[in-house]
């Protein structure tokens, strides 16, 4: 894992605190374990902290207390941008709002985690093509995302969280505001991510879905504690 050792539990939390600034807590001392390969769904009230929780798992939020550690990577808010860069390496991460970079075609928005990750040109090229292809989207290569609909953005935008074949998939509302079919699209690409590939995926989502045919486990956030739905 590139210096980054390989660990039983992919995430690993105890008695943490979230928090915005000097708010009160959003979370508040949590505790709960990940599994490597697990399929985990986080869910609960808007406004619960699903959000909040997923940000801190990617060092987007530094935690106000306890312990945090993400594929081995204790994070905290003196941690060196070099380590958290090198974990960052590990993660493919699907925003909501999908986050493409809007100047750039679609063919350089899914090549741009394997750029990073030091891979060839031809590397790049081939699995760019291969992704477009699962996604169902091999002839939008060079358009640029707003020619898209909001369904195909969120497609590619799973595809680049892919593209590096990452440690850890962190989705946070994926197919929240997509039709039925993007979202099977990008149901089946978590699947198969867990299932083929030995990917831990963290989803947060409103309602996890009845038809997803694989284990995975499910933990709720309720008044800012975090338990898991047996």
């Amino acid at each position: 894992m590139d210096n980054l050792q390989r660990v039983e539990h992919t995430i690993i939390a105890e008695n943490i605190v979230l928090a915005y600034n000097n708010d009160e807590p959003i979370i508040q001392n949590s505790t709960f374990k990940i599994k490597s390969k697990d399929f985990v769904f986080i869910t609960g009230p808007s406004g619960s902290g699903k959000t909040t929780l997923l940000r801190s798992l990617y060092g987007g939020l530094y935690i106000k207390s306890g312990k945090l550690e993400v594929c081995g990577v204790e994070l905290f808010k003196n941690i060196k941008n070099s380590k958290l860069n090198l974990l960052r390496r590990h993660l493919g991460i699907v925003f909501q709002d999908y986050k493409l970079i809007k100047e750039w075609s679609v063919e350089k928005n899914i090549i741009l985690p394997l750029l990073i990750n030091g891979y060839s040109n031809e590397v790049c090229t081939a699995q760019m093509e291969k992704l477009l292809a699962h996604v169902k989207l091999s002839h939008k290569t060079t358009k640029y995302p707003l020619e898209l609909s909001g369904g195909e953005q969120q497609r590619i935008a799973m595809a680049r969280a892919l593209a590096h074949n990452p440690t850890l998939i962190l989705a946070d509302e994926p197919t929240g505001n997509l039709d039925d079919y993007s979202s099977e699209v990008i149901w089946n690409l978590l699947r198969s991510a867990n299932e083929q590939l030995g990917m831990t995926v963290v989803v947060v989502t409103h309602r996890v879905p009845h038809s997803l045919g694989i284990q995975h486990r499910q933990l709720n956030i309720e008044d800012g504690l975090i338990y898991e739905i047996s």
